[in-house]
């Protein structure tokens, strides 16, 4: 059995959380029929960054009775030649997925049918919670650090200009990232945590995660394409973008969830995967996407505790603030895109916000005031706690995405607090935290200012500094997965991740007067 530990950075003992975790399930997985491979592994549980991990796409779909026989789009499709994700081969597999647990799905999810392609722009898109008086709409995923934007589309033609906003290191890191992404997709569209190695060159990478999450790490990567401004139909990653989405659609149950639900902690595989399909959507417009990303949408809004937050599963009656704030990103873009959200989400998370966030010290908590981030048992004492502020960073960030100024008190006491721990590659004195990079880069961006000068010179340094950079080398554009969650999400985690820290300049516009 796998323990994973949550301590508070000024306690004197650990608080352990046990997540379930064992390594014989990876093979009982592949041996067994899908039902009793689901069943038995239904009381198993993953933390965070172990959804960042997959079993492997065929093994995996082969587990959840998927057609795997299908490969990825080829590499020279026209680039405006949209992909036919309705197939009578993809649907019969859709309708083939079944929850792990019937029982916990409540019969009133919503479900959509794909959109009319004949219907004006005007009709696909219904306000969400984020619009109206005293809520912050300057958030969207646009083109530039200085506020670039597309038009009417909020999200915006994601050009960098790297050159201006980053300088031409940062471009050529982002660009090595994408292409070492590329070289690793598997051919089924996917990316296999453990099993990424089969794509390897010249030499095996090394660094593989755990099984079991492929539809979160795929979700992942995808971003990082969708971050750079690549769509479905760009002509340098229009294939490696189709095939990721092709195969999300794929593992997408009836009721909206992306992936299985073997343990609670599919819901960060889901999250993962709504946010990934909603940004597609909403950069492209495609009817191909619609449907999957406003299921995925209905789906986050019932995995939700009523009147607060999520942690999980569906509805498990507590909460956390890491799970909350991957469901307040898949709800923003969401808004951002046109797709129906429940306002209520976001009072729900403002109001956990406010429940784990020291009042004194704005120090956010993982699943109360006080207690710090989670750490795998056997890697407490490599990765103090105290050395990484991931939770408040997630605050913050959550905080901005529900329309709260970067002036407030809240914000500005966080914000003060990851000043504290900057980013900083020492793998002796535990600090390196891709996690917590990916939050702080994003929300310290949001903040401005000094504080985003002083994010962004510890920043660059530590991830520019330890970019594997030796073309006769496979793992050339990726980094190490030597942080706290780097033995289960791996190679894909660390590079997506970081890859992403690096998008920051022109995968968020700045709200208004953040410089």
């Amino acid at each position: 059995m796998r323990h994973y530990a949550i301590r508070s950075p000024s306690a004197t003992h650990r608080e352990v959380h046990e997540a379930g975790f064992e390594e014989r399930l990876y093979g009982h997985l592949k041996a067994a029929p899908w039902w009793l491979a689901s069943a038995a592994s239904h009381g198993a549980f993953f933390v965070l960054l172990s959804l960042l991990a997959g079993e492997g796409g065929v093994a995996q779909a082969r587990a959840e009775g998927l057609d795997v026989s299908r490969e990825a789009p080829p590499v020279d499709l026209e680039p405006d030649v949209e992909p036919d994700f309705e197939s009578p081969r993809i649907v019969e597999a859709q309708e083939r997925i079944l929850p792990t647990a019937i029982e916990d799905v409540p019969p009133d999810v919503p479900v959509v049918p794909d959109a009319d392609p004949d219907l004006p722009p005007d009709e696909r898109f219904l306000p969400g919670p984020f619009e109206g008086k005293g809520v912050n709409t300057a958030i969207g995923p646009g083109g530039g650090a200085r506020g670039g934007g597309g038009g009417g589309n909020p999200f915006g033609p994601r050009t960098p200009n790297l050159l201006d906003a980053a300088g031409r290191k940062t471009r050529d890191a982002t660009e090595a990232g994408l292409e070492w992404l590329r070289r690793h997709q598997s051919p089924q569209g996917n990316w296999d945590g453990d099993g990424f190695e089969s794509r390897c060159g010249r030499n095996r990478c090394g660094g593989p995660g755990g099984p079991l999450h492929d539809p979160g790490l795929t979700g992942f990567a995808l971003l990082a394409f969708l971050g750079a401004g690549e769509t479905h139909r760009s002509e340098t990653y229009g294939a490696v973008v189709r095939g990721g989405l092709r195969w999300l659609k794929g593992v997408q149950d009836a009721e909206g969830c992306f992936g299985s639900r073997a343990g609670g902690h599919f819901v960060y595989d889901h999250a993962l995967g709504t946010l990934a399909m909603v940004e597609a959507y909403g950069m492209t417009q495609s009817p191909l996407f619609k449907a999957s990303a406003q299921n995925g949408v209905n789906f986050v809004t019932q995995c939700r505790n009523p009147y607060l937050a999520w942690r999980y599963g569906v509805r498990p009656q507590d909460n956390d603030t890491s799970v909350t704030g991957w469901m307040v990103m898949a709800l923003k873009s969401a808004a951002l895109s046109g797709l129906e959200t429940d306002p209520d989400c976001i009072e729900g998370a403002r109001a956990w916000m406010d429940r784990v966030t020291e009042p004194e010290y704005g120090r956010a908590g993982y699943t109360a005031r006080g207690n710090g981030p989670a750490r795998p048992q056997e890697l407490m004492d490599r990765f103090p706690p105290d050395r990484s502020e991931s939770l408040t960073a997630v605050a913050v960030l959550t905080r901005i995405f529900c329309g709260e100024p970067t002036t407030s008190p809240e914000v500005r006491r966080g914000a003060d607090l990851c000043l504290r721990s900057l980013p900083l590659w020492d793998e002796a004195a535990g600090t390196v935290d891709h996690y917590y990079w990916y939050y702080g880069t994003l929300a310290m961006f949001q903040v401005g200012g000094d504080h985003w000068k002083r994010w962004r010179a510890a920043m660059e340094p530590a991830i520019l500094g330890h970019q594997n950079r030796d073309p006769a080398d496979c793992r050339n554009g990726s980094w190490d997965p030597v942080d706290p969650w780097g033995p289960d999400g791996g190679r894909v985690y660390s590079t997506a991740a970081l890859t992403l820290c690096l998008e920051v300049y022109y995968r968020y516009k700045q709200v208004a007067g953040a410089r």
